[in-house]
């Protein structure tokens, strides 16, 4: 497994009604892109802000999608909040190089597959399942969202509760991410 080195200051994207946007056990219960439903809590953090209103955008799409009503539409106290973090300088899964990518088993392309569509949750998540089988704190990764920055960084981090992640500073959506644009 190749790793690389992160820490510092990381940004999570969430839902302003959760008691505790740093817990990792939401993504538990129903699975994302780095574990299945049931295996292991990961908090999914963004690198910088441009990543992170990536991410927003594609929440408050995916949530509006089909609906009758555009973002702005939803009320301020319900769009996604920033919550920054410290997170410990270590030794992640490198999903950012690719070189990491493809010996971590994943197209060096990646989040895009080799005919440019984005790799699928049913690929990564056997390979967060092997990082948390050996211990790692989590992965770096590319981000997947699809505006993202072309160097747009996430870090899935592994609530392994040994450590955990005090929010540093809690931001409302109208403060961070500015006039929505789309």
């Amino acid at each position: 497994m190749d790793v690389i080195e992160r820490g510092g200051e990381y940004y999570r994207v969430a839902d302003p009604s959760l008691t505790d946007p740093l817990n990792g056990s939401y993504s538990m219960r129903f699975g994302a892109r780095w574990n299945a439903a049931g295996s292991f809590p990961v908090t999914y953090l963004n690198a910088d802000i441009d990543t992170a209103r990536a991410n927003a955008r594609h929440f408050l799409t995916e949530r509006l999608r089909g609906q009758p009503f555009r973002a702005e539409d939803v009320d301020l106290s319900e769009r996604p909040v920033l919550v920054s973090t410290d997170v410990l300088d270590d030794r992640y899964l490198d999903v950012v190089s690719p070189a990491g990518c493809a010996a971590n088993g994943l197209p060096a392309t990646y989040p895009a597959d080799g005919t440019g569509n984005i790799v699928g949750w049913p690929m990564c998540q056997p390979v967060g399942q092997q990082a948390w089988d050996a211990d790692l704190p989590g992965i770096a990764c590319r981000s997947a969202a699809p505006t993202a920055p072309a160097d747009g960084e996430e870090l899935a981090w592994f609530d392994r509760h040994e450590v955990t992640l005090e929010p540093k500073e809690t931001q409302a959506f109208e403060d961070w991410y500015g006039p929505i644009d789309w």
